[in-house]
This record gives C-alpha cells, structure tokens and sequence, in this order.
C-alpha cells in the first residue's frame, strides 16, 4: 500500500509532573470548566517510550522538562525512585530509544534536511551506551560525491531487523537507503563496525531473520500470464532455498511468513485462508503444506505473533477494539492478569455485528483504559506496563521479580479525566446495508444532554484504522472537551475489520467512503446526539482529501470542513501507476471523486493546511484546491506551517499546538451560519 495517504502514528507518550489548565470554548459550544489546553495535549511528554534492559536491571525513556526538547533517561531498576543518567543532544531530536543490549541503547533522532530542491527530514540510527558517552552509526556513514547521490544515501534510516539475544556484541540492521535497499549487515554495537551478510537484489525483497540472525525466507516478485505473483521462498532445514505459496498481487491476499518457530521445519503465515478474518497457519516447509491454524479470530484479523528472547511463542496479536495480544506462555498469561486486577481494568460486555458475515455475537472491550505488556526482561520475571485508554493519557509500571507492581510515571498527569469526552466502539448501518465500526466521543456530563455541535473525523490512509486509545494527535479530546462529539467512522476501505470492509471501498474514493461518513453524521442525528445545524468535517491526509470531498458534495450536512494535507485523487493515481506492483496492486482500486478538480463547487467555507517538507503528500495538491477556490470566489483558510512534514513523528510540539488552536479559531468564527 502507498504511504502517500497513509495516518502515520508518534510513539506512545508518558508524563509525570502537573501542568496547568485552562477553559476555552467554541462558537456557541457550552463552556466546559478545566477544558486542557492545546499545549496540554501537544507538548512533549515527561516519560514516554519506556523499556526494560533484557538483564531486567535498568530501565530507559525519554522525558521532558519543557515540553520541547526530549532526553534519555537511564534508571537502575533497583532505584526507580532515584534520580536517573540523562543524555540529551543539541543538534537533533532524540524520536525513540531501546535496549539493544543489557548495556547498549538503539536511539532514533530527526534533524531537517534539504539537499538540492528536495526539502524533507532526516531520520538516524544511532548507538550508545548507558552514558552517553560513545555514539556510533548503525550503519557506517559514506562521503556521497554529489546532491543526489547523498539524498539517496541518507534518505533511508537504517532498520534494526534483530537484537540477536544470543550474540553479546552484534545486531542486525538493514539498509533502507536508496543506494543499498535491502542489504542486511551485522553492527558491532562496541565498535560501530559493520559486515555485510546479506546483499539485497531487484529479484528478491522482504528478506526476513530467525531469532538467530539466519536469513530465512525472501520474497520474489514474479510474472505469470502478464500478471505479478508474489512468490515466497523459504530456507529449508537442509540450508536449501526453494519456492513454496504464491499470491497473486491483484487479489490483495498476500500471504507472508511473519516468524519462524522452534522447529525450523515449521513457520508462520499470515493470509486469509478461510473466510473474511485472515488468520496465522503453521506452514511445513518440507511438505509445502498448510497445517491446522495456529491462531483465528472469528470476529477480528489476527496481526502477528509475539516471542521472547529464546525465539519462543508466547502469544499472539489481533486486531480487535484495540491492538490486543493472546497470551500462550503462561508466565505473561498470568503477569497480564494479575496486573489487570491490580490496576482495576475492567471490560464491558457490547453487542457486535461482523462487518464481514453479519454473524451476531457479544465482545468484551475495556471499559475506559486497558493495558498493555510493554517490555519485559529475558527471563520474563520483570517487565514494563503501559495503561492507557481514550481519556486516559497513560501510566507506566514496573511489574518487578518478586510481583510488586511500581508507578514510574503518568502521561500527562495535568489532564484531569474528568474534563474529557467518553470514547466508545459504535456500529451504524450505511444506506447500502454495509455495517460500519465506529468510535464515538461524547463531551463530559457538564456539557449538557445535547444533542451537540459534532466533528466527522476519518482517517488517514485510507487503508488504516483508528483504535480503542489514547489520541496522540489531541484532536478527539481536545474538541471533546470543549462539548464536542466526535465520531471516527471506520468507513469502507479501512483496515483491520476483515476483507469485505477493506475492499467495498474500492474506487469508491468520495463516493461511497463518503457515504459511509455522512450516514454517521445522519445516525448521530437520528440518535439526537448531534445538532444537525452545527456538523463538520475534519481529517488529515486521507482524512483531509475526505474533507475537500465535503466540501463539494452539496448534501447540506456539513456547516464547514478542514482539510490536513489533502491530497489529489489525479496525484494518487499517478503514483500508484509509477511501478508494475503499483499498477496491480493499488491503482485499478483508487477512483471516484477528484475534489480538486471540483474546488469551484465547494458549497462551505474551508480551512486548509500543509507542512512545507511534506514529501507524501506534495503541498501543491492544497494549492491547487486553492486556486480553484479563488478562481470562483469561494472562501478558504490557508495555513502552510514551516519545516512541518506528512506523519506525525516531523511535528514539532508547536506545530500540533498550531493546528489545534487554528482549526478552533475556524470553526468559531468562519463555520457558517454563526460559528460550530
């Protein structure tokens, strides 16, 4: 799938001091008392991407004394309340940190760059030790010769492919880069060197590792009839390589190897192999024979499977209200448990109708905020636990050797639960039958009865998903809290609720997808919980290519519609043509509305904005919507934010303040007739 559309993720943040504030309120929206500020949801946090030391012996994060500038932290696990080692750097920003080795840390930092014409951001690997003191590339960094040869070069970021737990001084990374894609080389984490062991190649691609560092299985990209065929080949337990399944690209059922288990006779697939959930099948590499299903979901797709340091299963993942994990080992089964009861999360029980077959059934969701077993150590006896929920930021614990369960710090402690909107999993039906998942945030109690000024908000891709969580953009509770509701549906063309949701939306762009979001907006109506004078629409990326749709259909829903990195339909179509992959595999599905090409019919005032170093979607597509505004005399917004690129991880703190506090502004002042 293209990543031009596609709503990238930051990673998941945590806080532990008080901040302040504030009430704010929009348009005629009833004012709420301790509303959080844009900046209370937009600043870096003070904890976040936390992790244990494979040795279970220190613990590791970044944090944030002003809410701008992120640092590592190094903690002794035996001191949790002591005072921790901070590295910090002045030239980059520090974007994620890990264990590599019990005294090695993997960090990931971003800088802008601009070579030539091209302006974009960078993003490095790097290593260090627990000081800070050395730090080496995880790839060794070449002299280019000129603009382009060094764009290609450092454009990519090297990906970290295993830790290999039983080498003590080695990793194995992979070069992404233009130049040398798919290279897999083995990093001495001490000395910074690099030995190249695998060399990528145009036949073969997706070269994937065991827990032991051995290349075993590979992908080749073949033709069959004028038609591609994905063909996965696979290193027997003899060291022989030989082809084994194919998947016929057009189809969109690629099965995949996604690990190797303790027999290397037998890996793990992922496909659909038996109605509308795709599942994981243990496959038998000496027979080229599927055997019995390692793990299904009736109602859900399974997403991976989920090892220890040993290359042991312990459990599996699936795509349900929220990314959710199937324990197998019987240590984290009963960590998780214990855990659960201790911080008192608790499920619901929901009535739920299968997108794909219709069956009925009742599903267990968490009720508020749910857990997840974050980093555990390599004997399994200590490990780090993340809680969040959709109005809860989230805490981090330490789950210690002898079960003693340890507070390490809060998100963001200075948002008061009680100031934000109820986030639950919703189900409404299309005007074509077709059952739609949804998530629906209601304002806090204070807000009144309603029904409420309402945000359709789709997102990104539009082959994603939004989950059971905490919003890391703001957005949802921000407007929550000012008395908003806000409804994500999960419209045709989403992923993660099985086949027959993801492929309706083929061709389908502004046409029935859009359909499915504003039938949301019209059984919020039925369901008196949205005021049908004061709704609008707000996305990003694909959500904002949704929003210019809006803009143009004249159903008379929507009051005003703000578009985040829109893109053009023309635009996707042609880069999904740009390869023979591209041409099957996405191309024939991405059509119906091109809402540029109809910027004149825009019936509703509009906001626009766009990061000037977007390199996924190109800003002259918000540009272009512009001048067909102008051209015939509608009225606009315009927002073009500085060094501000298309995911997540290049904006600034500022930047997601500044959108927040903009699209606030629109909505009460230019959203027709009187302000939302």
């Amino acid at each position: 799938m293209s990543s031009r559309f596609k709503k990238l993720l930051l990673t998941m943040a945590a806080t532990a001091c008080l901040g302040m504030v504030s009430a704010m309120t929009v348009g005629a929206a009833p004012a709420i008392a301790a509303a959080p500020s844009a900046k209370d949801l937009t600043r870096y946090p003070e904890l976040s991407d936390v992790s244990l030391s494979p040795d279970g012996k220190h613990i590791v994060g970044l944090i944030s004394n002003d809410g701008e500038e992120q640092i590592i932290a190094v903690w002794e696990t035996a001191h949790p309340d002591k005072q921790p080692f901070t590295i910090g750097s002045k030239h980059m920003r520090l974007m994620s940190v890990q264990f590599i080795k019990d005294d090695r840390l993997g960090v990931v930092a971003q800088q802008t760059l601009t070579i030539g014409s091209w302006k974009g951001h960078l993003g490095k690997f790097y290593i260090t030790d627990l000081k800070g003191e050395k730090w080496t590339s995880a790839l060794p960094e070449e002299r280019a010769t000129s603009d382009q040869a060094d764009l290609e070069k450092r454009a990519g970021n090297p990906a970290l492919l295993s830790r290999l737990p039983g080498d003590p001084q080695h990793i194995l990374v992979m070069d992404t880069s233009t130049e040398g894609e798919g290279d897999i080389y083995r990093t001495n984490v001490y000395t910074g060197t690099a030995e190249r062991v695998e060399r990528g190649s145009d036949k073969f691609g997706d070269l994937q590792v065991d827990n032991k560092g051995e290349v075993r299985a590979k992908v080749e990209l073949d033709y069959e009839d004028g038609k591609a065929v994905y063909v996965q080949w696979i290193k027997a337990p003899n060291g022989q390589w030989g082809p084994h399944f194919r998947s016929y690209v057009k189809d969109r059922n690629i099965f995949g190897i996604i690990g190797f288990s303790e027999d290397p006779n037998i890996v793990y697939v992922t496909g659909t192999r038996n109605g509308d959930k795709t599942g994981i099948y243990e496959y038998d590499v000496t027979t080229k024979t599927f055997l019995e299903p390692a793990f299904e979901h009736k109602l859900f797709d399974a997403r991976g499977i989920v090892e220890d340091d040993a290359g042991h299963l312990v459990g599996f993942r699936y795509e349900g209200a929220r990314n959710s994990t199937y324990w197998t080992d019987p240590r984290l089964a009963a960590m998780d448990k214990s855990v659960r009861a201790a911080l008192g999360v608790r499920t619901t029980p929901l009535d739920w109708v299968d997108p794909g077959t219709g069956q009925k059934a009742k599903i267990n969701v968490a009720d508020g905020a749910d857990l997840v077993v974050a980093s555990w150590s390599s004997d399994l006896t200590s490990a780090i636990i993340a809680k969040t929920g959709p109005k809860e930021p989230g805490e981090y614990y330490l789950f210690s050797k002898d079960g003693k369960l340890t507070l390490l710090g809060k998100q963001r402690p200075w948002v008061k639960p009680e100031s934000l909107g109820d986030t639950r999993l919703v189900q409404y039906t299309a005007r074509d039958g077709l059952v739609i998942p949804g998530f629906l945030t209601t304002p806090p109690a204070s807000a009144g009865p309603g029904p409420h000024p309402t945000i359709i908000l789709p997102h990104g891709g539009p082959w994603a998903r939004d989950s059971l969580d905490w919003d890391v953009g703001g957005w949802t509770q921000y407007f929550a809290s000012r008395g908003y509701v806000v409804l994500q549906p999960q419209f045709r063309g989403s992923e993660g609720w099985g086949r027959k949701l993801w492929v309706a939306g083929d061709s389908e762009w502004g046409q029935k997808m859009q359909d499915d979001k504003d039938d949301g907006a019209r059984w919020l109506i039925d369901q008196k919980i949205a005021d049908p004078k004061r709704i609008a629409m707000f996305g990003y990326s694909y959500g904002g290519y949704s929003a210019l749709a809006a803009s143009i259909r004249p159903n008379g829903l929507y009051q005003c519609a703000v578009s985040g990195a829109g893109g053009s339909l023309a635009d996707m179509k042609r880069v999904t043509a740009d390869s023979r992959l591209g041409r099957e595999f996405q191309r024939p599905f991405v059509g119906g509305l091109d809402a540029i090409q109809h910027a004149g019919d825009a019936q509703i005032p509009i906001f626009l904005y766009h990061g000037e170093r977007d390199t996924n979607v190109d800003i002259k597509d918000s540009r272009r919507f512009i001048a067909g505004l102008k051209a015939a005399g509608k009225p606009y917004k315009w927002l073009e934010i500085k060094d501000m690129g298309h995911p997540y991880l290049t904006m600034t703190p500022a930047m997601m303040e500044l959108q927040l506090v903009e699209i606030e502004k629109f909505f009460q002042n230019e959203c027709k007739p009187g302000g939302l």
